[in-house]
Formats: C-alpha cells, sequence, structure tokens
C-alpha cells in the first residue's frame, strides 16, 4: 500500500473514531436538550478535533514537527473545517429543510477531504529546513 494511501486510511480510522464522539454530542444535544443542529454540531466537531490532533499526530502521520507549529497550524485547518461543516448544516437543515443526519453524512464526506489534504501537506508535513 503506497504512503498517500496507507495514511489516508489511518486518517479515516482517526476519522471515524472522532466523528463517532461528534455524532454522539450532536444527537444528545439535539434529541436530549433541544439544541439547534447546526450549533450542536459545532459543539460536538470541537471535541472531535483535539481528539484528532492528538491521534493523527501521533499515529497517521508519525510527525516530527514541533507542537508549536503544529498545533497552530492544526487549529486553523480545524478552525476552517468546522466553519464548512457548520455552514453546510446550516444551509442543509435551514435552507434546504434537509435532517440533519442526512446533512451531517454529506458535510463529514466533503470536511474529510479538505481536512485530510491539509493535515497531509501542511499541519504534519516534514518540518521546513533551516
Amino acid at each position: 500500500m503506497s504512503g498517500l494511501v496507507a495514511s489516508f486510511v489511518r486518517f479515516s480510522g482517526v476519522g471515524a473514531f472522532a466523528t463517532a464522539v461528534q455524532y454522539l454530542v450532536l444527537v444528545v444535544l439535539v434529541e436530549l436538550w433541544g439544541a439547534d443542529a447546526a450549533l450542536a454540531s459545532g459543539i460536538g466537531f470541537a471535541l472531535s478535533a483535539v481528539l484528532n490532533y492528538l491521534l493523527n499526530r501521533r499515529f497517521t502521520f508519525r510527525s516530527e514537527r514541533p507542537h508549536r507549529q503544529a498545533f497552530s497550524r492544526f487549529v486553523l485547518v480545524a478552525g476552517s473545517g468546522l466553519a464548512l461543516n457548520t455552514l453546510l448544516m446550516w444551509i442543509g437543515t435551514h435552507g434546504l429543510h434537509i435532517g440533519y443526519l442526512i446533512v451531517q453524512v454529506a458535510a463529514t464526506g466533503l470536511v474529510l477531504l479538505f481536512n485530510f489534504t491539509l493535515n497531509r501537506s501542511w499541519v504534519f508535513g516534514r518540518p521546513e529546513e533551516g
């Protein structure tokens, strides 16, 4: 298996675990607390981002980039992913009136590709020389 494919498989596994956490938070907040789906999804996304950083740094990309650099980059990518996820949830649930779980599945797929690309190349990639 090529390095790209292997890292995508690991990234997807870590992402599946973190996404399960996000979905659990989403469903609990919506169904038990009556929270807005877009807000609940955003909260779940933020919590799962912490898991994503720790597991992807160590397991997926085996990064040697210093934490202060990798984490600041990760926060930018995760924040952008959060904004994209929340925007897609808002459009799907409020604009198109699609069920929140269906919209979340679609948003998750798009954010997965966005995050993998930036995490592999920029966040956890090899530190620059010098």
